[in-house]
């Protein structure tokens, strides 16, 4: 099943029904937060930019948080990944990250996701729906749905 494509806004992040995670993938350097993470740093009262700001997650590569959602967007669940500097992310840095993501939900129980991505050099974004494709969508049963930026 292909991934259903969001557009990035408060209403599509509101409107959200049978997903029960969202996994956004952060980088380092991206501050403010922006496209379907910034709205829901936004929804959840700034909780990711105050993770961000004390150290504790910082969007390095290897960088995994799990939040709960408080019931402020309809996923129960949200989880933040590190993909390194915007600039220096490359199709085979996303993929690992895609494939990581991947195993990180399915051992928490997640059926069903949607995805957030920062900017990506032209290159990456290119190649991101087909990482989707190919290294994590074949992971779930239940719905993936992607947020353009």
């Amino acid at each position: 099943m292909k991934p259903q494509q969001l557009t990035a806004g408060l209403d599509a992040l509101d409107a959200l029904s049978g997903i029960e995670a969202l996994c956004c993938f952060v980088t380092e350097d991206e501050r403010p937060l922006s496209g379907a993470t910034g709205f829901l740093d936004w929804r959840l009262c700034g909780q990711l930019s105050k993770i961000l700001g004390s150290g504790f997650f910082v969007g390095a590569p290897g960088d995994k948080l799990l939040v709960p959602s408080d019931e402020r967007v309809p996923a129960r669940k949200v989880f933040a990944v590190g993909l390194g500097r915007a600039q220096g992310v490359t199709a085979l840095g996303l993929e690992h990250a895609l494939t990581q993501s991947a195993a990180m939900l399915t051992r928490a129980g997640v059926a069903s996701v949607a995805l957030a991505f920062p900017a990506l050099p032209k290159a990456v974004a290119q190649s991101r729906e087909e990482l989707i494709d190919r290294s994590f969508a074949p992971h779930f049963q239940g719905a993936v749905a992607v947020f353009t930026p």
